[in-house]
Order: structure tokens, then C-alpha cells, then sequence
């Protein structure tokens, strides 16, 4: 079985990932926050909690993805992965910016996982066939 397209989200998701380490590698060098602190002025911690939720999601997201193309569909996978990368990266530009500008990008990105949640469930339980 391919998984071809959800293959190529994968990929993408992962060079989004690096792209947060980033962002918070640029500010530490900017904000002049040796590692191993993890305080800083406002702008570095806001990277920092880019990257931060961009794990946490990671973690819910991944599994839901490849249940989904496995269970339910491969294209179906990818295009509600890439809305969540669409997600990430409105949610990592706005709050970047402004904390308070996060919101929707958030929400795109916890609708898609959660798309992808249903799909798998749906796929296992054959209420779609």
C-alpha cells in the first residue's frame, strides 16, 4: 500500500517543523538568549512558543494523519494535512507578529487534525464504504 501523497505532507510538515527551529535559533542569535535559557525579550519568546505548540501539535497530528490514509484515504489525508500545515504557518506568522492574531490559524490547524481524527475513525469503523 502508498501512501504516496501523504508521504510528500510528511515531508512538507517536517521542513515546516525545522523551519520554527528556525525562527528560534535566528532570535536567539538576535536577542542575544544563550541556550540553554529560555527567557528573553517578547520577540524571542514568542518564536520560542511557536516552536513550543508546533511540537505539542505534532504530536496529536502525525498519528491522526497516517490512521486516516491508511484507514480512510491517502488524498483525503493529504489535503486536510496540508490545510494543517496552512494552519501552522497563519498561527506561526500571526502570533510572530502579534500574539492576539493566532487565533484562526489555530483554529485551521485543530479543525484539520481533527478532520483527520474523524477520518481514521471513520475508516476503522467502516461507517464509509
Amino acid at each position: 500500500m502508498q501512501m504516496l501523497w501523504t508521504s510528500w505532507i510528511s515531508v512538507v510538515v517536517f521542513a515546516m517543523y525545522f523551519w520554527t527551529i528556525v525562527i528560534v535559533g535566528k532570535a536567539r542569535g538576535k536577542y542575544g538568549v544563550k541556550a540553554p535559557s529560555v527567557d528573553g525579550p517578547e520577540e524571542f519568546l514568542r518564536a520560542l512558543r511557536v516552536q513550543a505548540n508546533t511540537v505539542e501539535q505534532l504530536i496529536f497530528f502525525f498519528p491522526a494523519l497516517w490512521l486516516c490514509a491508511i484507514w480512510f484515504s491517502d488524498h483525503a489525508a493529504a489535503i486536510a494535512g496540508a490545510l494543517w500545515v496552512v494552519g501552522r504557518i497563519a498561527y506561526a506568522l500571526g502570533y510572530l507578529k502579534d500574539p492576539s492574531k493566532r487565533a484562526s490559524g489555530f483554529a485551521v490547524s485543530v479543525l484539520a487534525s481533527l478532520a483527520l481524527w474523524m477520518g481514521a475513525v471513520i475508516g476503522l469503523t467502516g461507517l464509509i464504504k
